[in-house]
């Protein structure tokens, strides 16, 4: 399981609930992967942004104004705030499971630390 800084402890269901099927990649949404790693969007995708050789496009890729659109009508979400008052500047980047991984060596947050470690110990584990 992965630590929470609110409740300790994110249960995998909430994880395995927010991959999503996007051409034809099972992929983690920046605001997720930015939430699990503790770290604000903004500075996720800043950090990505820094590090984009680290990111190619078989480990990310940003979301066209259509598949956000049916992203939101599929999630019955609200449009998006009016300019000015909120809201996504951008598309979201969209991660496969190596961006997500790579995503957590290029943060410094403690618990983007933790996840990398895990990361790599359960792969080892696995036989990767």
């Amino acid at each position: 399981m992965v630590e929470s800084k609110q409740t300790g402890v994110v249960p995998v269901e909430h994880i395995t609930q927010s991959i999503l099927v996007l051409r034809g990649h099972r992929v983690l949404l920046d605001t997720e992967l930015s939430a699990l790693y503790g770290v604000s969007t903004k500075r996720f995708n800043e950090q990505v942004r820094r590090n984009r050789e680290r990111f190619p496009e078989d480990f990310m890729f940003q979301l066209t104004a259509e598949e956000l659109t049916s992203l939101r009508s599929q999630n019955a979400t609200s449009k998006a705030a009016p300019q000015g008052r909120g809201g996504r500047r951008y598309l979201p980047y969209a991660f496969t499971e190596h961006g997500a991984i790579m995503a957590a060596t290029i943060l410094n947050s403690p618990r983007a630390v933790e996840m990398s470690t895990s990361c790599v110990r359960l792969c080892n584990y696995a036989r990767c």
